[in-house]
């Protein structure tokens, strides 16, 4: 299903990579393959959890670029097809390609795999200008008068 976000755009400023995003959304719930999880494994980290059984390490490419994550699986060609003769293949040994759409500030803090499973943990390290910062009000009518005990919590909001 294609949706035409043109006019849209006529009357807002600043939501063409939400739009796109959007888009790119849409095209990608036909492909499922490999299957994966998002949790979140504390206040600001999260985890990815891809199902990549049949491939090891090395065919496999992890890389972040313009807050996307990237993931793909390229398998080498079977050179023992020669001596033996797969009867059923329920295993898929397709190359993929999979993309993440990351939050600002979302780095990788690495990857890892096991049990067939590919593991990517993911932090949300937000810049010291933007962390919530207690202030203090000042007691006097000129602004420099004595401070008092009472404080913002700005870390509520």
């Amino acid at each position: 299903m294609r949706v035409d976000y043109s006019p849209l755009y006529r009357s807002t400023v600043g939501f063409d990579r939400l739009f796109s995003m959007l888009d790119q959304t849409v095209s990608n719930e036909t492909n499922s393959y490999p299957p994966y999880n998002i949790e979140r494994t504390g206040e600001n980290a999260y985890r990815i959890s891809m199902a990549v059984a049949g491939f090891g390490p090395d065919e496999l490419h992890v890389e972040t670029k313009n807050h996307t994550l990237h993931v793909r699986g390229e398998k080498a060609a079977d050179v023992a097809s020669d001596t033996r003769e797969i009867l059923y293949r329920g295993i898929a040994a397709r190359n993929f390609e999979r993309r993440f759409q990351l939050a600002d500030y979302v780095e990788v803090n690495g990857a890892s795999m096991e049990n067939g499973l590919l593991h990517i943990e993911l932090k949300r390290e937000l810049p010291e200008a933007m962390k919530p910062r207690k202030i203090a009000i000042s007691n006097g009518t000129n602004g420099g008068g004595d401070t008092a005990a009472i404080e913002v919590d700005t870390t509520k909001a």
